[in-house]
């Protein structure tokens, strides 16, 4: 994987290896309906309050994984647990032999196995000793409040006129997931967020630690764009919402491990009521070549951290991800989870808004847009452990300045839900009309989102636009002005899969969820120079 803080790409030991590591998925959940009759044994109430405040259902991917199935994959021979999914109901695991792993297919509870070296997952196949290269993950840095040399990367999304109506962030709480946070307990520009008991806590999920102060130092660099305070250098985005800070990232190897430890972090970032989750992180390449991403796994749907971006946005969470620093390299292209259909994922622009030669490009061949907008990501201001104010190149910051934006704007318009805040965003981008796949949808204007989600505005091309019955029992109609042709929908379920796809007329459509699951899906209307996202909750 090539992470998303400028790696230098050197090769400094190999290993060979012979274990690997898979996915193994469970049979239902047993206990289901005594944890949806309870639920505060599953969400606090935060997170049911943001549920219900954006209409969504509790159902089965709430409840926890059944706790004696995981306890028969441990004891079985040669198996470790690494992490677990209450939202995709499986296990990571590292079996000792090929062998080992398979011989769990036989426990009836096991509806399959997945694995990180899709070269296994085609009948028949073998396992075979891969040289493990090691990547160095060393970071390359580049050294109405008073914003002072912090000023640009907020002006620039107007960010500051959110400010003066006192709109800072307060009331919301964002999950930063990243590789560690030395220093958010001791230095200076952090002190605004410990004396108001903004970091309400977190978790090093790497080492099963309760320490989350500790680990390498990119995520406390992410965190004080966001949170960092020192008058007349550094004012972040959000310097007054809430922060649980989560360590997923390994900062010694790099491994399919650490997207199912972000998944976890995410679930229990919905637990505890989280809005927002910044991921400045991205996952291509590991440090075992057989695992690695490919340009056919970049759907937006595939990858396992992208599949828990898509569930988590299910659960009425705005996920940002930075869209990686990939743009001047043989990969080129974002990577996972930035790659999610639901992500809101941010490219780096240079102080004047012109698009970073290192930021990660969309896909052309995709039928939706990636990055989705853009943020000044060129001399980023920032602090380091020591509290020393500083600059670094990266959509890892890029990423957090946007994050710490929406829970701004999102505190603004506490009624709107995650996808219609998004698609404010969006409207209010640079070059919404026309997006590409370097700058997305553009550099968002938070305060014009902030005015036309105010006045409830309603882009001039969908103002006719109607979808009914919502919530759907088995057929629902799209209402379209005559003036829209050559109209498509597309239909998404949790997990953000496709499961629908039509062509509508300008008249009525009628369209058919019959057959389909109850839950909340997302529906996705595009035509020539328009696009309408929403929800629609079907009985």
């Amino acid at each position: 994987m090539k992470k998303y803080i400028l790696f230098s790409l050197l090769i400094i030991s190999f290993t060979a290896i012979a274990q690997e590591d898979a996915w193994v998925y469970f049979n239902g959940k047993p206990n289901a309906q005594t944890f949806l009759d309870n639920p505060l044994t599953m969400l606090t109430q935060r997170s049911l309050d943001r549920r219900t405040a954006q209409g969504i259902a509790l159902d089965i991917m709430d409840v926890p994984v059944h706790q004696p199935y995981i306890n028969q994959v441990e004891a079985a021979t040669g198996i470790t647990v690494l992490a677990k999914s209450k939202w995709m109901n499986c296990v990571h695991i590292r079996g000792n032999t090929l062998q080992n792993i398979q011989a769990l297919s036989s426990l009836t509870f096991v509806s399959s196995i997945d694995y990180a070296n899709t070269n296994l997952n085609r009948p028949g196949a073998n396992s075979t000793q891969v040289e493990k290269r090691k990547i160095n993950k060393t970071m390359e840095t580049l050294v109405n409040f008073n914003y002072g040399n912090s000023a640009n990367q907020i002006q620039m999304l107007n960010g500051h006129l959110l400010h003066q109506q006192n709109f800072t962030g307060q009331g919301k709480i964002i999950a930063v997931m990243d590789g560690g946070f030395p220093g958010v307990d001791t230095a200076a520009p952090f002190a605004r967020l410990r004396d108001n008991n903004k970091i309400l806590g977190g978790y090093d999920y790497v080492n099963r630690d309760p320490n989350f102060y500790t680990g390498i130092s990119h995520g406390t660099l992410v965190l004080s764009t966001m949170g960092g305070y020192v008058d007349g250098q550094l004012v972040g985005t959000a310097p007054d919402a809430a922060y649980y800070l989560f360590i997923t990232e390994d900062g010694a190897n790099e491994e399919p491990l650490e997207e199912s430890l972000w998944v976890e972090a995410a679930e229990e970032a919905d637990r505890l009521g989280v809005d927002i989750l910044n991921t400045s992180l991205g996952y291509t390449e590991f440090d075992n070549p057989a695992y690695n991403h490919t340009y056919a796994d970049m759907n937006g749907v595939t990858n396992f951290s992208t599949r828990g971006v898509n569930a988590a946005f299910s659960r009425g969470i705005i996920s940002v991800n930075s869209a990686g620093n990939s743009g001047n390299s043989a990969w080129f292209y974002v990577s996972s989870p930035a790659d999610a259909i639901n992500a809101l994922t941010v490219g780096a622009v240079n102080a004047s808004g012109n698009i970073a030669s290192f930021s990660s490009r969309g896909f052309e061949t995709s039928s939706y847009i990636k990055p989705d907008v853009a943020a000044q990501g060129v001399a980023s201001v920032l602090s380091n452990t020591n509290g020393t104010i500083a600059t670094a190149n990266g959509t890892s910051f890029s990423s957090p300045i946007t994050a710490g934006m929406v829970a701004s704007l999102w505190q603004a318009l506490p009624a709107k839900t995650n996808a219609e805040l998004i698609q404010l965003i969006k409207e209010s981008s640079s070059q919404y009309t026309n997006p590409d796949y370097e700058k997305g949808y553009g550099i968002p204007n938070f305060n014009q989102a902030l005015i036309n989600g105010t006045l409830g505005f309603v882009s001039n091309e969908s103002k006719d636009f109607n979808i009914y019955p919502n919530p759907v029992t088995n057929y629902f109609s799209v209402q379209l002005p005559n003036s829209i042709e050559n109209v498509s929908i597309s239909v998404y379920n949790s997990l953000g899969q496709n499961v629908l796809e039509n062509k509508l007329s300008n008249s009525n459509s009628k369209i058919s969820l019959e057959g389909f699951e109850s839950g909340v899906y997302v529906y996705k209307i595009e035509a020539n120079n328009f696009s309408k996202t929403g929800k629609i909750s079907k009985n």
